[in-house]
């Protein structure tokens, strides 16, 4: 086996004259690769945006109905413990799509893949390279999120309209449902109460989350104030048949239907429920908002926190308000509600032309949302409602139905997942194949996991380590003034009680840091990582 990596251009080269891989840039070494007897199986990849890991009806949630993802899971694999590999959009999918660490990829934010003016992003090939070398049909639909020198393989009817470069713009495509609306949804002028959404640029009905409910449009621009996607709330006043996931679903539905008789990985990249929360009717008036809880940890003061002034905590004192949350969390529910119907026509029309057997089928979202939890909105920490996500694996014959994974897995491992499935042989990554963890015969993977990002230095923690229910956030610098963090999510479930950072009994919790920064070298060396060092002489407690 050859030690020398080679780039992406020379594997995609290599790949299309059926030449063996060599290896890829920031993972490990690979093999030649192998189509499996008796016709290839396809892959169906449906990912979210924004799903926290209990906005599942299976998970628990006993408000959210989600049937049709429940029916997923319980056909194959849940997983209850999966994570992202960075609570960040780019540097998520671009580890989904390599199966290598963020440091691997060098993804550490989203503005390197919108515009990557930085050399070595992302070098390495993506699952869908490597599958259309081996004779796949590969078609992407929605949200892309990552570096668009990957998208040349894709082979989707609709390209790029006189305007764009690529069909795979950094809105996800945004502008193919755009063009679709204008005669659907023709639009139209303003009414009191309303502003127009940022994503469809038709008009919406603001509820009190709203960060400008009760203004007008001329209020707003007498003060140079501009609507930003993540401040609109409310009810999008549109039909439900022409919403961005009903579109998205339908473009993944006439996929599958046109490749039913060829190998095909088909992507559904849905937008939502990330922001804007605005759901169209009926999902706006299925979980009425004043049946809603606010989230236990709402009231956390964070004085012993990393995380105290994240993600504006401090301006955006509404994500605090217990009254208004209630309706942020009812139009959340709505948006997973709506992708769950829609899913249901997705799964319905692989059963209607005999692909379900044949078809290894992923769910997952790329990170989660805080939904109010510690006061605050988005992702971009390590909180559980922010790093832990929904996944759900589905494979007739080759997955037993109702399996459940308690091992913690992280995103990268799907890489490796799919090459084992689609009985492409071994290609290596810094992730796992989760098969051992789903029949039983791994008992090595799965004790922890690591979620990372790098991306304002000594300003937040860079590390998150999760294991046996205890999870510890720290930097990986030994100058950093960022407070560590260890929590005890056995008997601390909301993560409001920090035992290490400024609580004076810290020195109780030596040993369980220790053993945890123990794992996170055993992480960090295995991956490569150039903050070992850093980790390892870091004070904890």
């Amino acid at each position: 086996m050859k030690k020398n990596l080679q780039n992406r251009r020379e594997f995609l080269k290599a790949a299309a004259m059926s030449v063996a891989v060599t290896g890829l840039a920031g993972c490990s070494e690979g093999l030649q690769s192998f189509a499996g007897k008796g016709g290839k199986p396809n892959l169906l990849f449906i990912m979210t945006d924004q799903q926290r890991s209990d906005a599942l009806s299976i998970a628990g949630n006993t408000v959210l109905e989600t049937p049709n993802l429940d029916r997923l899971a319980r056909q194959g694999a849940y997983f209850k413990n999966a994570y992202t590999p960075c609570a960040v959009c780019c540097p998520a999918r671009s580890s989904v799509l390599t199966g290598c660490t963020v440091e691997n990829t060098r993804m550490r934010k989203n503005g390197l893949a919108y515009y990557p003016k930085e050399k070595g992003l992302m070098t390495m090939p993506t699952f869908d390279e490597i599958l259309t070398g081996e004779g796949y049909r590969c078609e992407y639909y929605g949200k892309w999120h990552s570096l668009s020198s990957h998208t040349d393989i894709y082979k989707n009817p609709l390209r790029a309209s006189k305007n764009e470069k690529s069909v795979f713009d950094h809105g996800g495509q945004k502008h193919v449902w755009i063009d679709y609306l204008k005669d659907k949804e023709p639009r139209r002028k303003l009414k009191a109460g309303q502003f127009y959404d940022n994503m469809s640029e038709r008009p919406y009905k603001t509820d009190p989350m709203d960060k400008y409910h009760g203004k007008t449009l001329a209020e707003l621009k007498a003060a140079n104030k501009k609507v930003v996607q993540p401040d609109q709330h409310g009810e999008l006043l549109m039909d439900k048949e022409n919403t961005l996931t009903a579109f998205q679903a339908k473009q993944t539905i006439e996929a599958i239907e046109r490749l039913k008789d060829k190998p095909f990985s088909i992507t559904c990249s849905f937008h939502f429920p990330h922001s804007p929360i605005l759901p169209t009717e009926p999902y706006y008036s299925m979980y009425p908002a004043k049946n809603m809880k606010p989230p236990v940890s709402i009231d956390d003061d964070m004085a012993n926190s990393p995380y105290q002034g994240a993600n504006g905590r401090g301006r955006l004192k509404e994500y605090r308000d217990k009254d208004k949350i209630k309706y942020m969390i009812s139009n959340y529910y709505g948006l997973v509600k709506e992708i769950d119907d829609w899913m249901g026509e997705i799964l319905n029309t692989l059963d209607k032309h005999g692909l379900t057997d044949k078809t290894l089928v992923i769910f997952v979202s790329d990170h989660g949302e805080m939904l109010g939890s510690h006061g605050m909105r988005e992702k971009n920490v390590f909180y559980e409602e922010s790093a832990h996500i929904p996944l759900l694996v589905r494979f007739p014959r080759q997955i037993k139905r109702n399996t459940k994974v308690d091992g913690y897995v992280s995103l990268v491992d799907l890489f490796a997942t799919i090459m084992d499935y689609l009985k492409i042989k071994k290609h290596k990554s810094d992730g796992k194949s989760l098969r051992g963890l789903i029949e039983g015969t791994d008992s090595e993977h799965g004790k922890y996991v690591v979620t990372e990002w790098d991306y304002r230095g000594d300003v937040e923690p860079n590390y998150m380590i999760l294991k046996d229910g205890w999870k510890m956030i720290i930097p990986y610098s030994t100058s950093s003034k960022v407070i560590n963090a260890l929590y005890d999510l056995n008997s601390d479930p909301h993560e409001m009680n920090n035992l290490i950072g400024k609580n004076p009994n810290r020195r109780r919790h030596v040993k369980k840091t220790e053993e945890l920064r123990a794992n996170l070298l055993e992480w960090l060396k295995k991956n490569g990582s150039s903050h070992y060092e850093g980790v390892r002489k870091r004070k904890l407690v």
